[in-house]
């Protein structure tokens, strides 16, 4: 993935026309391969461990504007951002309420959650949350689980969830030295975080659909904090909470809140399933590309219309990745385009852009095309009833391709279209021979397991679109504009 730290001057520097195809910084922040994902990871890290420990306030919050001074001379450097006021701290202890419940779920597919009610207390440093009865339980119970939305990810730190059974010495509360009158999301950064797909789906989505009931009166905790992270996405996160975000794992205080929710929950992968959206919200993906539309004032909510512009043509951006899984036939793709009635811009992924003139740019078209891959995610940006064209390398991987991008997509009301690649339009076959069981039982390649499905099919291969057999994929996406 690039990373030079550049940055356009303007939208117009990110996308450039044909006859500049191989333009310089739009930034579909993709990630370079699944190997990529780890060292991005470590990089990252690095950088938290380096900023971390001075973006702290005192109070243990995380602040924004020491950690845009810090991040002037980085790749995600966010604009100023007017701060609402923290939560009302004061010494005493926490009010009390009634006995409180505590309500965890660990039977998803993903993720564990536990929503925490009542008289709720958090030790950041401990790594603890605890309720408190106004009377006593019949018992003590605790629940031990992972804040990231991937339970089996390694090097995340676990959260304890206890209900006391009774606020006696013999077992004593932890006394309040901050209450908040809101209540608290915990949850954890790090993991395939610094993926671009993985930002949206492990992270953006999850804690929208967590937040978005509170309409910004709730305070985020976050474990493994990643101080990259929140420069990067700081429009969005702004608008999720007024609240500075508190370093968990730094966090000294012992924090009162009147409900806490340990966990963010994946519904499906870069997806939101409106039934399991909490409090009956009935959240889908249409309200949160709505969402990111209005954070970054996107102009576009509709594509081209071209009963009333027929003589307008509608655009076109091809992804163009600078490594594997790249279309080596771009000029050759571009002419076809045009041919058929697009304007095509192409963007040559870059890791620097920030994300608010990303979105810009891409909500400018009416198509997004590109082999699969992170810069897909771009497609949260594009107006409602815009197209999506899917290339999918040769090596049965449309289930993959479904799954990370097809359903998503189609859950936005987007138009999903979709172009499996041939083992005569794979570089794999010049590669290999015809007689290799990547080439000619892929079926084996799967039994075989992910890894060996990784490194042919999604880490050697380039792609060579036919263009007589593509040409009808170009034309489905064209009468689906004009339907518009």
């Amino acid at each position: 993935m690039g990373s030079d730290g550049k940055l356009p001057t303007s939208a117009a520097a990110a996308v450039k026309g044909p006859k500049g195809w191989a333009q310089r910084f739009l930034n579909v922040g993709f990630v370079a391969g699944f190997l990529l994902v780890l060292l991005t990871y470590a990089v990252f890290s690095q950088q938290s461990q380096r900023f971390g420990a001075v973006v702290a306030s005192p109070d243990g919050t995380y602040n924004f504007r020491l950690l845009n001074k810090l991040l002037e001379k980085q790749e995600w450097r966010p604009k100023a951002v007017v701060t609402e006021e923290p939560p009302k701290r004061d010494d005493t202890a926490a009010k009390p309420f009634d006995n409180g419940k505590v309500v965890c779920t660990t039977a998803g597919p993903y993720s564990e959650t536990c929503d925490v009610f009542g008289d709720v207390r958090t030790n950041g440093m401990a790594h603890t949350v605890t309720l408190v009865p106004a009377t006593s339980f019949t018992e003590r119970r605790e629940w031990t689980i992972k804040p990231y939305i991937r339970r089996t990810m390694s090097g995340i730190p676990e959260v304890t969830i206890t209900q006391l059974d009774s606020t006696s010495a013999s077992s004593p509360a932890p006394a309040c030295t901050v209450t908040h009158h809101v209540p608290a999301i915990v949850f954890a950064l790090g993991g395939l975080t610094g993926n671009y797909w993985h930002d949206f789906s492990d992270a953006l989505v999850p804690l929208f659909v967590a937040s978005r009931r509170y309409g910004g009166e709730v305070q985020l905790l976050v474990s493994n904090i990643q101080p990259w992270w929140l420069g990067k996405y700081e429009a969005i996160v702004r608008r999720l909470s007024k609240y500075d975000a508190v370093d968990l794992d730094r966090d000294e205080k012992i924090r009162c809140f009147p409900r806490v929710t340990v966990g963010l929950r994946m519904h499906k992968e870069f997806d939101i399933v409106p039934e399991f959206s909490p409090d009956g919200q009935r959240l889908t993906m249409t309200d949160f590309t709505a969402f990111l539309r209005e954070t970054y004032s996107l102009p576009r909510a509709a594509p081209i219309n071209l009963k009333q512009t027929p003589k307008k043509k509608p655009r076109l951006m091809l992804l163009h990745r600078g490594h594997y899984r790249k279309i080596v036939n771009v000029p050759e793709i571009v002419k076809a385009a045009e041919k058929a009635g697009f304007e095509v811009a192409i963007s040559d992924p870059r890791f620097g852009v920030q994300v608010e003139e990303l979105a810009r740019s891409v909500n400018s078209f009416d198509v997004l095309m590109g082999v699969h891959g992170a810069g897909l995610t771009n497609a949260v940006f594009l107006p409602k009833g815009a197209v999506v064209i899917q290339v999918v390398p040769y090596g049965k991987m449309e289930p993959l391709a479904k799954l990370d991008f097809g359903d998503p997509i189609v859950d936005m009301e987007l138009r999903y279209l979709e172009y499996s690649i041939t083992a005569q339009e794979s570089t794999l076959l010049e590669m290999l021979g015809p007689d290799h069981p990547v080439i000619k039982d892929p079926e084996s390649v799967h039994r075989s397991g992910w890894d060996k499905v990784a490194e042919y099919y999604l880490g050697k291969q380039d792609v060579k679109l036919d263009l007589e057999r593509f040409a009808p994929t170009l034309e489905l996406a064209l009468d689906h504009l004009r339907q518009q």
